[in-house]
């Protein structure tokens, strides 16, 4: 179950909506082509939230408006960061900084710019956009103070995999989802079934102190 909730940031209000009335704060951002109604969005917050978390998903300005092209970095920077705030205020804690593709990027970005948080989530990380390998997003990765975990589909066109061991696997706990493309599904299980097995990984990785047992 969730509930809706707001949430006002320097260019207007967007919507929200939180899932678990108590557990650490997790904020689940959404990716470039999906909102927080997405059903992989809901899936995962509501896996995560049946494992103590309490979880807010948030839609940036752009999705809020019904439009598909998302904001300048600025302007999701901007709401994202207030999201953050709404949270720690709802869960009265430092919240994990977790999201999908783009949402798992912004997350970073505020990290990396010394936003209070306890940890990242990256769920399937855009390195770098399709077909363009060299345009890499990750100069400010080792920016970031607080412990990652990264979910890695091992076809991910976003993300190729050479390039993910160089510049995000040393500095992160790796997750690797083989056969998973960028919407992180794993061969041979349903959506839901793939979310609730990410969940229990993440669940994991934060009950044992930021780390999880080899092979994930």
């Amino acid at each position: 179950m969730s509930r809706a909730i707001s949430i006002d940031w320097e260019g207007g209000r967007v919507s929200g909506r939180l899932y678990g009335k108590a557990g650490t704060g997790f904020l689940l951002a959404h990716g470039a082509g999906t909102d927080q109604g997405h059903p992989r969005i809901v899936g995962l917050a509501t896996a995560l939230s049946e494992r103590g978390f309490n979880v807010l998903t948030f839609n940036y300005p752009y999705t809020e408006a019904g439009r598909s092209r998302p904001d300048s970095t600025e302007r999701l920077l901007a709401c994202h960061q207030a999201a953050v705030g709404r949270l720690a205020s709802l869960s009265g804690d430092v919240p994990i900084l977790g999201g999908r593709s783009m949402g798992g990027r912004m997350g970073s970005y505020l990290a990396a710019g010394g936003i209070a948080c306890a940890a990242v989530v990256l769920y399937a990380y855009p390195l770098h956009p399709a077909g363009r390998p060299e345009a890499l997003r990750v100069d400010h990765l080792r920016d970031i103070s607080v412990p990652i975990l990264a979910f890695q589909g091992d076809r991910d066109a976003l993300s190729r995999m050479d390039l993910f061991n160089t510049h995000l696997r040393p500095l992160a706990t790796t997750v690797l989802m083989e056969g998973a493309r960028h919407d992180l599904k794993l061969p041979g299980m349903s959506p839901a079934a793939t979310d609730d097995w990410m969940a229990d990984r993440t669940a994991a990785w934060v009950t044992h102190g930021w780390k999880l047992e080899a092979g994930g």
